[in-house]
């Protein structure tokens, strides 16, 4: 499904998402690893590249793209991926030169739009404790912190889970 929002990065320059395939990996990957999420979980290449492929592979990722078709950011979810049962936003990254031009909100935008086989009552994500700005931008859209994970993915780094009730 492609969809195209109304997000300029210039005057004239809308961006469109839609289903990844194969062919945007590299730039996923390139995009992942100059993010601070990138640096702290995947700065090995190959492991990078190793998951996006298998989470292209399974049809949870949605790339950004502008009008020549490049890809400005993507995110990565799964339909149900808390409790088996609500939307889990996995990863969203967007391109450094990029940022701070809406995508972001786009992109969780089509998520919380697209998630979930039926009309959810609650979306999740997790932000860690490194990324305030992200945290932050959860918190204007909506999304509340429900719980804190202590070295979750890493040790050393505080994980929050965050959830958002639709309505």
């Amino acid at each position: 499904m492609s969809i195209t929002y109304k997000v300029y990065l210039t005057e004239k320059e809308p961006i469109h998402i839609k289903l990844a395939d194969m062919k945007y990996i590299d730039s996923c990957v390139d995009i992942l690893q100059n993010s601070d999420l990138g640096k702290a979980y995947f700065s090995d290449h190959k492991k990078a590249a190793e998951m996006l492929t298998y989470a292209v592979a399974q049809k949870n990722v949605y790339v950004a793209l502008n009008e020549n078709e490049n890809c400005l950011g993507f995110i990565d979810y799964m339909t149900h991926g808390v409790f088996g049962s609500y939307p889990y936003l996995h990863i969203i990254a967007v391109k450094e030169e990029y940022r701070s031009c809406g995508i972001g909100k786009q992109l969780i935008k089509y998520f919380e739009d697209n998630a979930s086989d039926s009309f959810s009552e609650k979306y999740f994500l997790t932000v860690d404790d490194f990324n305030p700005k992200a945290k932050k931008l959860y918190e204007n859209l909506g999304y509340k912190c429900v719980g804190e994970l202590p070295d979750f993915y890493k040790n050393g780094i505080n994980c929050y889970l965050m959830m958002k009730r639709r309505g």
